[in-house]
């Protein structure tokens, strides 16, 4: 311990004098440093007092991996849910033990869980500090940068600092983090830790590894933390990625469906008949997994008309089309007309059993079939002001529609209410309507002839056209009140009104390898369309990108088109004559028809660059081209 401690000061002497010659590329970590220099001590300070101090700081450091501990980090998807499933394990590394980070194939972001780490200490941590190395498996230094993210407050808010690793002679470095003077960590907060420009990868060689060691926890006035080492790694939640995937309706789970396989081995169970029952046309079976290469697919090998191989597309000579993915790779859909395509048309034809394969090592987590329902977004949306309340089961809660929401309620609009509940499901009540007192969006189980409402548990979509249905097309007749309702205990945090956009279900996807970049708001930055992507730009294809923005918006820019500088996906609000993009916060979409109408068909004439921008800061983690279903 006592080496590590040298080892970390001589670290931060000689980052100090690096620093001085660099000039502006270390100004943020200096400044930051600067922040962190511990308190004066007079020359009475005692034998005793110092002693207490030494156990108080464990060694000057709270977490050393010495111990071989590393429990309290993960995979982290909270920043960036197209991010990498690294490898960890302690290893020897710059002369003591270190966490190692390999990642395998995309860009790592390491979760570290501090309210785990700290327990009751976690609201009084205020920086953080800790050493940062790479090395390139091929022996050659390679130059990287990353992110250090904060994830505070009930809501996770993100904020974020910089490291970088420049120079072979400063490598590994020690980078420091200062909370905001707001803020601070409550329970469910973490840091996380990115890689996310690798120099050496992206000039061929293998991707970088990355080392953590020696970090530091401290208070407002300086005093270390001690860590528990045993603590266990629990992600942030924010929510299911359900990009490139339609929303299911009436969803019956296949009980007990989990089980693993090697690659190109099948493993499942016998099908229940209220599975059996629920495959028909217009329904999906939507699988959760993890996979070494992010593929799924289902294998039927009862079939009357054998063995069958089901949305792996026709690699196996089968004429299956491929399983719809998200970007994430741990969530896929197969339709029912997928199966039947290559099993026929008749269910009880299809054997008994349904198995799971993948092309790599996998784990599936859950199996459900529902019916196919759009996937929405909201466009032009008003904010139902103040609109927060809860209610037991089947108990109704709500306000009086100010004029705004009123005024927004039109044909193609929908009412988005992001909410929780015991059983997953909300739908609205409309108690003053002409027609009556009216359920909308519970589905015709009380006999009110209500679709549906589209939920996923956090968010629900009522279209105008449903409430239409049961209401009457005459907005002033639907009464002022509108209340939420649940089958179970439930609590409702927004309600906002707007035009409903819907997302395509995409499959085939082709990854824009490498595309990660991030601007202040207006800003373009991108990267050169690699021949697959080209190629893979067809009429009736989309490109599909995960983000994060300021606003919530993100488009994409053709800044090399022949026809000229071309805005893409931002609505008409330029004079462009584009279409908006349909996006979330977290997936946008733009199709190959908005591109071409401004760029035109030939895609040869549309420049060697994408590039994406958004009317406030962004970030975008990934992006890809897919085949949009019919």
């Amino acid at each position: 311990m006592k080496a590590k401690k040298i080892m970390a000061l001589c670290l931060t002497a000689a980052m100090t004098f690096s620093m001085i010659g660099c000039g502006s590329n270390a100004t943020t970590e200096t400044a930051s440093e600067e922040t962190e220099t511990q308190p004066e001590e007079s020359e009475e300070t005692t034998q005793e007092e110092a002693a207490d101090s030494a156990v108080e700081a464990t060694g000057e450091v709270s977490l050393d991996f010495e111990d071989g501990l590393f429990g309290f980090v993960g995979n982290d998807k909270a920043v960036n849910s197209a991010s990498d499933d690294s490898l960890f394990s302690v290893e020897d590394y710059n002369g003591s033990k270190a966490l190692k980070v390999t990642p395998q194939g995309k860009m790592p972001y390491v979760g570290i869980q501090v309210d785990a780490l700290l327990g009751d200490k976690a609201s009084s941590l205020k920086s953080i500090e800790l050493t940062i190395g790479t090395e390139n498996p091929d022996g050659e230094f390679c130059a990287t940068s990353g992110n250090i993210y904060a994830l505070l407050g009930a809501d996770n808010a993100k904020y974020n600092q910089g490291w970088s690793v420049y120079l072979e002679d400063a490598n590994p470095k020690t980078i420091s983090y200062t909370l905001p003077d707001d803020q601070s960590f409550a329970e469910g907060n973490s840091i996380i830790i990115s890689l996310e420009t690798d120099t050496g990868k992206d000039k061929g060689a293998t991707q970088a590894n990355m080392y953590l060691d020696n970090i530091v926890f401290k208070d407002a006035s300086g005093n270390v933390l001690a860590a528990d080492s045993s603590a266990e790694y629990v992600a942030a939640s924010t929510g299911v990625d359900r990009s490139n995937l339609c929303s299911l309706k009436d969803a019956v789970e296949f009980a007990d469906f989990a089980c693993t396989g090697d690659a190109w081995a099948q493993n499942g169970f016998d099908m229940p008949q209220e599975i059996l029952d629920a495959l028909v046309p217009g329904s999906v079976v939507e699988i959760t997994f993890s996979s070494e290469t992010g593929n799924m697919w289902i294998v039927m090998p009862d079939a009357a008309a054998g063995w069958m191989r089901v949305a792996q597309g026709n690699a196996d000579g089968s004429g299956s089309d491929s399983a719809y993915i998200n970007n994430s790779g741990n969530i896929c859909q197969i339709t029912y007309e997928q199966i039947a395509a290559v099993c026929g048309d008749d269910v009880s034809t299809w054997g008994a059993r349904m198995q799971c394969e993948s092309d790599g090592a996998w784990e599936v987590q859950a199996v459900k079939v529902g019916t196919k329902a759009p996937s929405y977004a909201l466009a032009d949306a008003v904010e139902f002001a103040d609109f927060a309340c809860t209610g037991d089961a089947w108990a109704q809660n709500g306000f009086d529609m100010p004029q705004e929401i009123l005024d927004a309620l039109v044909p193609g609009s929908a009412v988005e209410i992001t909410y929780s509940s015991e059983t997953g499901n909300m739908w609205i009540v409309m108690p003053d309507a002409t027609a009556g007192w009216m359920r909308v969006g519970q589905g015709n189980a009380d006999g009110s002839g209500s679709d549906s409402a589209v939920s996923d548990g956090s968010k629900s979509y009522i279209t105008y056209e449903q409430i239409a249905a049961v209401c009457g097309d005459d907005v002033s007749t639907w009464g002022a009140r509108m209340q939420c309702e649940s089958d179970g205990a439930w609590e409702v945090y927004s309600v906002k009104v707007g035009t409903a956009k819907e997302f395509k279900m995409l499959n085939n996807l082709v990854e824009f390898t490498d595309f990660s970049a991030s601007g202040d708001g207006w800003a373009q930055a991108g990267a050169t369309m690699p021949q697959e992507i080209l190629d893979a730009l067809v009429p009736g294809s989309v490109v599909t990108i995960s983000y994060s923005s300021d606003n919530g918006d993100l488009w994409i820019v053709m800044n090399e088109a022949a026809a000229g500088w071309m805005r893409v996906g931002q609505g008409n609000a330029d004079g462009s004559g584009s279409d908006s993009a349909v996006f979330n916060g977290n997936t946008c979409q733009v199709t190959f028809e908005q591109i071409a109408e401004l760029c035109s068909d030939d895609v040869s004439t549309w420049g060697t660059t994408m590039q994406c921008e958004a009317s406030g800061a962004w970030e975008v983690y990934s992006v890809a081209v897919g085949t949009a279903a019919e």
